[in-house]
């Protein structure tokens, strides 16, 4: 039976009792009440995200988790319309909205490197794709600041023959080889959980030995004591932008050709990273820091700076330099760097003199200088460094 008063009927193959499945979900309803309503069509208690039932489903179009390669073979073969939102495997050929891996790993080592801290680490799964990808932006981002990062990567449990203790055990003789004060991103929150356990049970204290962050804002992460930052993935938008393509599809348009990225919208900044805004001069500092991330594309000065902090010049770049632990000049000179890498590693091919505008700098001159000065190579070199990468993986991928 399909749509019933004109509705269009949505089979929704998504996990039940996940948070953040379930904030998706209000962006899909959200939009839905907006657009005048769907029909959607779910399987009561259903606790995994298997796609087989979709087989015989009568539906307009589908939103679906296809978590591994039986799923997608699923989805490839259905005959309506599918958006998929599983970001546990790269999936080239089905539409797809999720949320912005590589920003994901970029704002957690931004927050990090803004405790002032010259030591990192990531704690994650080597075989879920998004935390390959938040690792590798998490890492990129912190060298380029300079930091040092150490890698702990395991299966996942539900993958692995390892037990809960095992797992337990291999994590904390890897915390007790990290130098103290160090700051950890765990790929998610229950990992991040899971570290600041461990990192009680060998006596680091949290966040004075170690600065934690985790990725979702579950809420268990709210109540474990200490409480945890988190990055918000903001999934209400990811069920928003799913919800358009899944209808934008279904008109009979085009999907895209390659995913849609939607940015994480927020650090939720807890106990386990320590506060950014315990004195007055501390909150103008973040302030200044929050408008520098949020304003990089454009050309400014240190001058807006002093605006935002109400603060003498002399007194604010003290006061800043102790607490991000460089200058406000050179501060702006690395977002606008790491801003630039950001775009040379795009695949829409943008020129030296378009991304030099939109990292802030005033000329392609100034740009190639100081990008050579901080990451030792010519915007160019980079350029050229990630787009042979991508090829190579193409061709990998087209060989299988």
């Amino acid at each position: 039976m399909k749509s019933r008063k004109g509705l269009k009927r949505i089979a929704v193959a998504l996990p039940s009792g996940i948070t953040f499945v379930e904030r998706v979900l209000n962006g899909v309803h959200q939009y839905s009440r907006e657009r005048g309503g769907w029909s959607f069509l779910r399987v009561p208690e259903q606790t995994d995200s298997s796609l087989d039932w979709l087989r015989g489903c009568d539906s307009d179009g589908a939103l679906v988790m296809a978590s591994n390669e039986k799923a997608a073979k699923i989805a490839r073969s259905l005959p309506m319309p599918v958006v998929n939102l599983s970001d546990y495997m790269e999936i080239s050929d089905l539409p797809t909205v999720m949320v912005d891996q590589k920003e994901t790993g970029r704002m957690a080592a931004r927050h990090l490197l803004e405790r002032n801290l010259s030591r990192f680490a990531y704690y994650g799964t080597s075989d879920m794709w998004y935390s390959q990808v938040r690792r590798a932006s998490f890492v990129e981002t912190i060298e380029a600041y300079g930091g040092e990062c150490a890698i702990l990567e395991v299966p996942c449990l539900s993958q692995s023959r390892e037990t809960l203790e095992q797992s337990h055990e291999e994590l904390e003789e890897w915390l007790k080889e990290l130098r103290a004060p160090v700051g950890i991103m765990a790929s998610t929150d229950l990992r991040a959980c899971m570290a600041a356990d461990a990192c009680a049970n060998v006596g680091l204290r949290i966040p004075d030995d170690v600065a934690l962050i985790g990725v979702d804002n579950d809420p268990a992460p709210k109540f474990h004591n200490p409480p945890l930052s988190s990055v918000s993935r903001n999934d209400a938008e990811v069920g928003l932008r799913a919800a358009a393509l899944l209808e934008h599809i279904m008109d009979g348009g085009a999907p895209p050709p390659e995913p849609i990225l939607v940015p994480p919208d927020a650090i939720i900044c807890r106990h386990s990273t320590g506060s950014a805004t315990t004195t007055t001069s501390r909150s103008r500092i973040a302030k200044t820091v929050a408008f520098i991330h949020k304003n990089v594309h454009r050309p400014f000065g240190v001058q807006e700076l002093l605006d935002i902090a109400s603060m003498p010049r002399r007194t604010f770049e003290q006061h800043f330099a102790e607490i991000i632990g460089i200058s406000p000049y050179s501060f702006i000179l690395r977002c606008r760097v790491e801003r630039a890498t950001s775009l040379l590693a795009s695949i829409q091919n943008y020129q030296l003199t378009e991304i030099a505008y939109l990292s802030g700098f005033s000329d392609l001159r100034r740009f190639r200088m100081v990008f050579h000065r901080l990451m030792g190579m010519t915007p160019s070199a980079y350029q050229c460094k990630h787009h042979l990468r991508r090829r190579n993986r193409t061709s990998r991928k087209a060989l299988c």
